[in-house]
């Protein structure tokens, strides 16, 4: 049985939820000449934007930081977070306080790599939920980096 469409508020509570609890999501990307990437890769949410670590030389960090944009996926088919927004490259030992957020979110602590990793964070600009296609017409809960009900979502600060 299919369930009624959520409320916008609802939706909004989700997606939060989903960010502060996840700790992996899909990465889309592409290179200068268009050819598709995916991976998925473990992230912190600050309340703000979600940041997660790569090898500073992988496709997903040339092609994103070339790019300036990012698409990310949270949750199943029938649960999906679609996430577009901003790419900011932050080399490893310029934010403590990020690097200890996410080795504490991920269990994975990049600085002690042999390779040089880079922290990509994705600040959202639009963020989509839905779960079934009577979902689909109000799936936008951020538009130009701002949550439609914001008057019922307090900030999310950890």
């Amino acid at each position: 049985m299919i369930e009624p469409p959520r409320s916008l508020e609802q939706r909004t509570a989700d997606v939060l939820a989903r960010l502060r609890g996840d700790v992996d999501l899909w990465v889309a990307s592409a290179d200068a000449d268009g050819d598709a990437y995916l991976v998925p890769l473990s992230f912190v949410w600050d309340g703000a934007a979600v940041t997660f670590a790569t090898p500073r030389s992988s496709r997903t960090a040339r092609n994103l930081v070339r790019a300036g944009s990012a698409r990310v996926a949270l949750g199943l088919t029938r649960d999906v977070v679609m996430l577009d927004g901003v790419v900011e490259a932050i080399a490893i030992g310029t934010d403590p306080a990020l690097e200890e957020a996410h080795a504490a979110a991920t269990g994975f602590d990049p600085r002690a790599e042999p390779e040089e990793y880079v922290y990509l964070r994705i600040t959202p600009r639009e963020i989509q939920a839905w779960r079934e296609a009577n979902e689909l017409s109000g799936r936008k809960v951020m538009r130009a980096g701002r949550w439609l009900a914001e008057a019922q979502a307090p900030p999310d600060v950890p």
